[in-house]
Formats: structure tokens, C-alpha cells, sequence
């Protein structure tokens, strides 16, 4: 995985392993465990489009994996003013780690990633979003546990929400089930890749699509751009709001999901969106996890520099290291030899304290919550001590 451009480009694998990690990084956010792994790094935000949720998560989520995000809209570059995306995407290269865009065209997404060298977030384009379905994806998961087998309905306009709940769902194990009028429909794109599954059902019946829903999705009849349309558009969608007759066709319990920001009144009633307020503001927050999973994925770097930092820790229990020497092949060798030695000192029984080991979906290896210090045996990954072990901050 080189970038998130939509989430056709991605395997079940990925995304569930983006899933994972999110929830992993969750875990340590919610009990004050550091997780600075990407210190150093820079990511780009390039808004061509306003956002509230995309803005904020991305930034705070790059401030706690220890690097920094730089808000770039349209009118502080020379994209604005008619630079090519290609000219803006290599000097961009240049300058930071990653970059997340959020802007109309799929295409300009598609051309900063052709033509730069580092990852390429998609903040959101009008063919799809696929930050905000991975959050959904968590978000339903933890209700869940599995996503398989659930009955994914959303009932709306078919815009690039409809588009990426479609791939992520199926793609996942989900039934999707889409209820849009007619001239609304989803992506061609997408239709093409559902078609022929027989977890995928389009109707212009919302009450058919809602029948045994597990989880019931929405968003605004007027996506951003579409103000004009606005009218044209609320006559179109009568007959295709979530309320409380909707909900009864649904899975008792069924969950209730938007994408925010929300109409009562049109696409949700007031009654269904705050009875479902907690799961839909864990969604909202959901976007900070996910992306943060995304962020270490496309941009947390392995190799030698990681073999140096493990055995400069290492050398705190000691190993005796060699350090502070350039890059050179000699070094890489000896980094090498005393990772090897690093690894039998800190995987030793006397450094294992009460915490709990789980999967680390960082690295697939062991994961020590409380009080210890990690190892795997897998290439270029770093090593993890935790908060509290001797004192001393949390290290990545």
C-alpha cells in the first residue's frame, strides 16, 4: 500500500489491517500511551474543499504520532493560480513525508500520486471517501466485532459517500444494500465492480433496502458544490429520509450512521439522529483513529535508521551499541549484529512485567500494554517502551 486513493485499489487485507491498527492506536489514546512514530515527519493538507472533521482529525492525529501538518488551501499555492499538479506534486516531494488532499476531481488526486514520490491521502473527492468509510468500518466493527455477514443499508443520494460504503463494505464481507432515486444512482465505476455479487442490491425502494438492516446510513442530498441543485434535489429525495418508520423495517438495534454535517428535518428526522447520537459522534471520532492508522501505514519508515534507534534503546539495558557514526555500510553490519544482540537482552523473561501481550498490528509481533518493552523478529520496525518503565516517557 503506496497511498489511500479510493478504496477500489485496496485488498480485504488491507483494510482490515488498517482497521486493526486503528484500533490498536485507539487503545493507546484512550489509556495515555504514547504512540510518536512518526517524530519528524510532515504531512501536507491541501483543502480545496472546507472541512471541519477532515481538518481537525488529520491535524491532531499527526500532532500525536509526533510529527506536524501543514494547512495548505487552495489559495496559498500555486495550484490555485494555475501550476500543474505535476509541477506541484514533485516540489511538494521535496518538502514533506506525505500529503492529504481533499478537493473535487479524482483525477487530481490520481495525478499528485503519478507524479510525486511520497503518499497520497484522499481528504475527499466527488467520486468517493474513503478516510470516512474506513472510521465507519471501525465504528460498525466495534459494535459488531465482525464485520461479515452484516447488512450495510444506506438510503440517500449516490455520491461519494454511497461509492466508497459500496467497495468498502463488500469488499469486507458486508451485504450493501443501496436505496437511491432515479438520475442519483452510484458511479458507474462502482456498479461495474458490485455487479454480479449478490451481496449488492440498488433499488428506488428505501423501506426494501431497509428490511433487516444491521446498520442504516445516510448523508446530506446536497454535497458540497450542489447548492444550486438544492431545491431540485429536496423534491427528488422525499420519500427517502431515515425516521422512525424506516428504522422499524430495520434489525432491532440497528445502528444509525452519517458522515456529518446533517439536515435534520431532510435526510435524518431530529428523533432517529438523537436516539443514535453516541454511535454517530464514535463515528465522527472514529476519523481520527482511522486516519492515524492510515498515516503510520503510508508513512512510518523502516530499514537501517530503525535497526539504529533499537539498538541505541537496547544500549539502555545493556548492550553495549555501536552509535553516533555515519550511515555508512560498516555501521549498517555492526547496527545489524547488535540488533541481533539487542533482540535476545530485551526479550528476556526479567524485562516481562504485568502488562498484557497482544498482536501488534504495527508489526505483527508480540504487544506489551503496560510496564514492558517490545521485540519481533520482523524487518525495519522499532521498538516500543511503553510509559512508565523506569520512569521515564513513553519511546517510539
Amino acid at each position: 500500500m503506496k497511498h489511500l486513493l479510493k478504496l477500489l485499489d485496496l485488498s480485504t487485507d488491507e483494510i482490515i489491517s488498517i482497521l486493526d491498527l486503528a484500533d490498536q492506536l485507539k487503545y493507546e489514546k484512550k489509556n495515555n500511551i504514547s504512540h510518536r512514530v512518526l517524530e519528524g515527519k510532515s504531512l501536507g493538507m491541501i483543502f480545496q474543499k472546507s472541512s471541519t472533521r477532515t481538518r481537525v482529525s488529520f491535524e491532531t492525529g499527526m500532532y500525536q504520532l509526533g510529527g506536524q501538518a501543514l494547512f495548505l488551501s487552495s489559495r496559498d499555492l500555486q495550484i490555485g493560480r494555475g501550476e500543474p499538479v505535476q509541477d506541484t506534486a514533485r516540489v511538494l516531494s521535496r518538502y514533506l513525508d506525505g500529503i492529504m488532499i481533499r478537493t473535487f476531481a479524482q483525477k487530481e488526486v490520481e495525478d499528485l500520486a503519478t507524479y510525486g514520490s511520497i503518499p497520497i491521502i484522499n481528504g475527499l473527492t466527488d467520486f468517493c471517501h474513503p478516510c470516512q468509510v474506513l472510521a465507519d468500518l471501525m465504528t460498525i466493527r466495534e459494535k459488531y466485532a465482525s464485520l461479515d455477514g452484516l447488512q450495510l443499508t444506506y438510503i440517500g443520494d449516490g455520491n461519494n459517500m454511497a461509492n466508497s460504503l459500496i467497495v468498502g463494505g463488500l469488499k469486507t464481507g458486508m451485504k450493501v444494500h443501496v436505496a437511491c432515486p432515479e438520475g442519483y444512482q452510484p458511479d458507474p465505476t462502482v456498479l461495474e465492480f458490485a455487479k454480479g455479487n449478490p451481496n449488492f442490491m440498488l433499488t428506488t425502494d428505501p423501506m426494501k433496502a431497509a428490511e433487516n438492516a444491521d446498520v442504516v446510513y445516510t448523508d446530506t442530498w446536497a454535497s458540497m458544490g450542489q447548492e444550486e441543485e438544492k431545491e431540485a434535489r429536496a423534491k427528488a429525495f422525499q420519500g427517502y429520509q431515515v425516521n422512525d418508520t424506516l428504522m422499524a423495517a430495520a434489525h432491532e438495534g440497528a445502528m444509525v450512521q452519517h458522515c456529518l454535517p446533517a439536515y435534520r428535518g431532510q435526510e435524518i428526522t431530529e428523533e432517529v439522529f438523537e436516539a443514535h447520537a453516541d454511535e454517530l459522534f464514535e463515528e465522527a471520532e472514529n476519523r481520527l483513529h482511522a486516519q492515524k492508522a492510515v498515516m503510520v501505514k503510508l508513512m512510518k519508515t523502516g530499514g537501517i535508521y530503525e535497526a539504529l534507534k533499537i539498538a541505541n534503546i537496547a544500549e539502555i539495558y545493556g548492550v553495549q551499541c555501536m552509535m553516533g557514526c555515519m550511515l555508512e555500510s560498516k555501521i549498517a553490519v555492526s547496527a545489524a549484529a547488535h540488533l541481533t544482540a539487542a533482540k535476545s537482552i530485551i526479550t528476556r523473561a526479567d524485562l516481562d512485567g504485568p502488562g498484557l501481550c497482544r498482536i501488534d498490528p504495527y508489526t505483527g509481533g508480540p504487544r506489551y500494554e503496560a510496564n514492558q518493552i517490545h521485540m519481533t523478529d520482523a524487518p525495519g520496525i522499532g521498538i516500543t517502551k511503553v510509559p512508565g518503565l523506569n520512569g521515564e516517557p513513553g519511546l517510539v
